[in-house]
């Protein structure tokens, strides 16, 4: 897969389709690769006529991990996050951000459609907010505004989401799917050879669970974007489960309201998870009718 050298970082990035085609740029979920984004999912969607990027975030999969920052220790920080204390992170969402705007500038790409998923939403709305210029379209999948009222994560996601990650390949696959059938989707069929088959693909190529703790440490640092998001004025689309645990619904029914004119799609007996190909053709349906809105 090809890589680019930009923000002083190197970003793995893979695309699908006509490079002539509007550009979609799909980015990714707290510690998960590009793959995440399966190919099947990416090549339906270049079908319907759009130029599609997938890559990985700074310190995930095969771009540049910040070794030198150390590996933060999550329950301390949530514990002193919980107190009112400021938390200090390796890096920001907004620099996630800017890795993201700067794979486009180095694709030669003005304008795209922008598209998140947990994480990657959070990542999504900032750049709505911060390059308006350079958005067509956003959907935010799975995500919230970062308002401190809005409901937690159950205990159980929570604790799937900070337990130590085993290092051996077996056991992390377990591991895995242990996390898959407590965040994912309860309304749709679990095919457990799926995750198994996922969860191996990806250790095998980049296994690197400190990036998600310094990932982790920039999302509990990331602030209240509610009243920014008012600002958003391109075609907007929010897609949540109902049955979401990890990022409960009012996360999404929050960043849909936030957004003047944003379509909230809420699937019922969705989680949290972007791998169940039962979900994919209402997600495609109306990512590419919301991409289509851009040019009305």
């Amino acid at each position: 897969m090809p890589n680019i050298f930009i923000n002083g970082i190197q970003i793995e990035y893979d695309t699908f389709g006509d490079s002539s085609l509007p550009p979609l740029l799909l980015i990714n979920g707290l510690g998960s690769q590009m793959i995440r984004w399966e190919e099947e999912f990416c090549e339906e969607l270049a079908r319907h006529g759009l130029f599609v990027i997938r890559f990985d975030n700074r310190d995930v999969g095969l771009s540049t991990k910040f070794e030198e920052a150390g590996v933060p220790n999550i329950v301390q920080a949530m514990a002193a996050l919980q107190k009112g204390e400021k938390l200090e992170a390796p890096y920001t969402l907004d620099d996630m951000a800017a890795d993201a705007v700067g794979l486009l500038d180095g694709l030669g790409i003005e304008k795209a459609h922008i598209c998140g998923v947990s994480m990657g939403g959070m990542i999504a709305q900032i750049i709505a907010i911060q390059y308006p210029s350079r958005v067509l379209s956003l959907t935010s999948i799975m995500s919230h505004t970062g308002n401190p009222d809005l409901p937690r994560a159950k205990p159980e996601a929570l604790a799937v989401l900070t337990a130590p990650v085993p290092t051996e390949r077996e056991a992390y696959i377990e591991h895995s799917v242990k996390t898959i059938r407590v965040i994912g989707n309860p309304g749709f069929p679990f095919i457990e050879e799926r995750y198994r088959n996922r969860a191996a693909r990806e250790y095998d190529r980049s296994f690197y669970p400190q990036g998600t703790a310094r990932q982790l440490m920039a999302v509990m640092v990331a602030g209240d974007r509610e009243p920014e998001l008012a600002s958003v004025k391109v075609p907007t689309l929010v897609i949540h489960g109902s049955d979401d645990p990890l990022v409960p619904v009012e996360g999404g029914r929050a960043t849909a309201a936030a957004i003047p004119g944003a379509e909230l799609l809420i699937i019922e007996g969705m989680g949290h998870d972007v791998g169940c190909p039962e979900t994919w053709p209402r997600w495609i349906e109306a990512i590419v009718r919301n991409t289509r809105k851009a040019v009305e």
